[in-house]
Formats: C-alpha cells, structure tokens, sequence
C-alpha cells in the first residue's frame, strides 16, 4: 500500500525545523481551541495548526463531500467513524495543500486563516474516550516486578507469555496534556502487623506508556483477528499512566489495581495515525512458547519509537530518567485487539488501549521509577543535589516520543502533567 502524504523527499511551504515533531509528513490530528476560536478539529504542521474547519468552508477538502459538523467539532470521533480510506484521502490531500509545489493554498487569500500559531492555542482532549483497558506486555518490565515483588526464578505469572494481560481501567480520568495531577489518597500499610492507614500516597509514580485509538466499532458477539486490527487502530498518543505504588500494593489482591490507578493519566495532545508510522514498522521478540492460532500473526507489527521520560522540578532543571522504545512489547497491538476481542467483547470509536509500562532490557530503559530506583533502593540523584525515589509535589513528569528514518522524524508533541499536593 503506497501511502502518498509518507513521501520522505515532501517539504512544505510552512517553515518546519529540522528537530519538528511535525513535518509534512506526520500531519497528526487535535483538538484545539484559542481565545477567538471555538473547538474545532486541526492538524500539526511544523509551530502551525492547520484549521481543518476553516480549511473546509473555504472549499479546499469540498470533493470529499465532508459534513461541516466533522471539523467543527469537540473530538475525533466522528472524524474517525468516516473510516480508515476517507481519512487517508483527507491527510493526502492536505500533505498535497501543504507541498512546496503546491500554490493552491500558499497563495490563497485564506493561507493566514486557516493557518493558527500553535502558541496561541490550548489543545483539548483529542477523543470521547468510552472505555479504556490498560495491557502489561513489555516483558522486560513485567519480570522486573516479578523479581521485586515474586520469586525471581518465576518471575512471570504461567499464564504471561501465552496472552496478553489487560485489566478495565477508568476512562473519565484519562485528560490531555497541561493537566495538573493532585497526589491521590488511599489506604496503604506500611506495617504488615497493623492495621492500614488512610493517607496520601507517597509513591506516586509515572509508567510510561503508548496507547492506540480505536476509529472502527465491532458487535457484541464479533472478533478482531490479528489480520484485521490494523484497518480498527486509527493512531497514537503518548501516555503516562500514573500510579500509586503504595495504594496500589495493598489494594491489588484479589481484583487487581483500583485507588492506585484511577486518579488520572495523561496523554499526549496530537493523535499520530497509524499511516504515518507505516515507515517506522520494526519485528518483535520472538514469542516462546507458540501462541494460540488466533494470536499468531505475519509481517512485523512493532514499531521503532524512542520514548523518554525527563522530571523537572518546578522551577528548576530537569533530567531524562528513562530512554525506552516501544518496539520493546512482546506482544504488539494487533494481537492486543484481537485477544481483547475473541470472547465477542465489542469496541467503540473513541476506546482507548494502553500498552502497559514500555521497559527495555537495560536499566537506563526502564519505563517506571518502581524499577528505574528499584523500589526505592537507587534513588536518582537530580541536578538540585536532591533524589527523587518516586516522583514529588510540583515535580513536571514530561514523556516525549518519535520515530525517526531517512532524515524523517516523526513526533507527538510532550505529554505533560504537574503533580500537585494532595487535596
């Protein structure tokens, strides 16, 4: 499949820098807003946002007989439910509008209108996110918590490498990035001999994570095979799944993390489509023991993202703490969907999956501080002389990701959240 808007030797007419998340050929969707500007859907151009909005009632996308009501709109959502071809066209049409070739719209007395400084925006929750599931596939991470917490000679669970371990999360905590997080409270105990306590928690922690979109709903009672999930995966955010170890540890037998999850995670604002890291396709671990048929898949369904963490204490200097990839998951997206599916389970336009925590075999590309500072018995010295074993008030958590090939760097844009005091 040739994807025209992924031609590596395009430029634009906008001014892109070479270190951009997004150049011409990325072209991620938002939501964003300004001060005399209602929500409305845009693309990321170098330091611009293309107002599809604008660009739409000025005639430019007019051949694809889009609704008004698409662009003019508060999420995604019913952008993505026009299908994965319709959207293809679109972003093609607007790498063509954006080409240095292209004088349609460079020489348009609508070129200033449509075209929105990213400074003078606030981006919004890119999606109605309806239901959110939360996987634990980076097997690096995985046995690095079984080591802590488990037997190190079994450090996985028997069932861990024969499906992909998910649990429900909750989806109305889930906010866009520039959201400040209040540390959560709950019961913890210190003390296995007495009785728990009720307090904040003080090991609240980030997991560095990547999560995909569902943009293709299914029935109750239908199932996603691995060969179908990528035509269900519309894109990807950065997110970071913050966490109270400490509530989580006593609360999580029998059902598994509550409290300790449910407070808030943070995604990044652009959804990145799974078209435009085409390029960026990588293979995986190899799976040991065979999977079942209905996880097996053919071709490579990884991709090559660096990702990293950087803590920032309010006002002062920050430091990376993580450098992972997502193509450490042992198992990928595709046999995420369907294993979520094969029960009959349905999914809905806007239902958000989340990887797990994203660790690497070396400690530098470890995705939490849980391992990062080894439950608490490495702290990470900061530039301020101070040591952070988990992350503290005011402190900046900023998760940053791209993939990059034949000088073609394809980003998110930050994922950013503030960790307030606990109310």
């Amino acid at each position: 499949m040739t994807i025209h808007a992924n031609n590596p030797s395009l430029k634009s007419w906008v001014e892109v820098s070479e270190k951009s998340d997004f150049p011409i050929q990325n072209l991620p969707f938002g939501i964003f807003k300004t001060q005399m500007l209602t929500p409305r859907v845009g693309v990321a151009i170098g330091e611009k946002i293309l107002d599809l909005y604008e660009l739409h009632k000025a005639g430019f996308i007019s051949k694809y007989d889009f609704e008004e009501s698409i662009f003019n709109n508060n999420s995604l959502n019913d952008l993505m439910a026009l299908g994965k071809d319709k959207c293809r066209k679109l972003r093609d049409r607007l790498s063509e509008l954006l080409s240095i070739d292209c004088e349609e719209l460079k020489e348009s007395v609508h070129r200033g209108k449509v075209l929105v400084n990213m400074k003078e925006a606030s981006m919004l929750m890119p999606v109605r996110v309806g239901d959110y599931t939360d996987f634990y596939s980076s097997i690096d991470h995985a046995t690095n918590v079984g080591v802590m917490f488990r037997d190190p000679a079994n450090a996985l669970l028997p069932n861990w490498k024969h499906m992909p371990v998910g649990y429900h999360g909750r989806a109305s905590s889930i906010v866009v990035s520039g959201t400040n997080i209040h540390r959560p409270k709950g019961q913890t105990r210190v003390d296995e001999t007495q009785p728990p306590i009720f307090e904040p928690s003080k090991r609240l922690d980030f997991e560095l994570e990547v999560a995909f979109i569902v943009g293709k709903s299914t029935n109750i009672g239908d199932a996603i095979s691995t060969a179908q999930a990528d035509d269900y995966i519309f894109g990807l955010v950065l997110f970071n799944d913050l966490s109270a170890r400490d509530i989580q540890q006593w609360e999580y037998v029998p059902l598994g993390p509550f409290l300790g999850k449910n407070f808030g995670s943070v995604i990044s604002p652009w959804v990145v489509t799974l078209d435009a890291l085409e390029p960026y396709r990588v293979a995986g671990y190899e799976q040991n023991p065979e999977v079942l048929p209905y996880l097996q898949y053919e071709g490579n369904k990884n991709y090559d993202i660096k990702l990293e963490v950087e803590i920032k204490p309010e006002g002062g200097e920050g430091k990376i703490v993580s450098e992972s990839n997502f193509k450490y998951m042992y198992w990928n997206m595709n046999q995420q969907l369907a294993h979520h599916t094969v029960n009959g389970c349905n999914v809905n336009i806007g239902d958000m999956m989340a990887s797990g925590t994203i660790s690497g075999p070396e400690p530098h590309e470890f995705g939490s501080m849980l391992e990062i500072a080894w439950k608490g018995t490495k702290p990470v010295q900061m530039p301020d002389g101070t040591e952070r074993k988990f992350l503290n008030d005011h402190d900046f958590c900023i998760i940053r990701g791209h993939a990059e090939k034949d000088g073609i760097r394809i980003g998110f844009g930050d994922c950013i959240t503030k960790i307030l005091p606990a109310k």
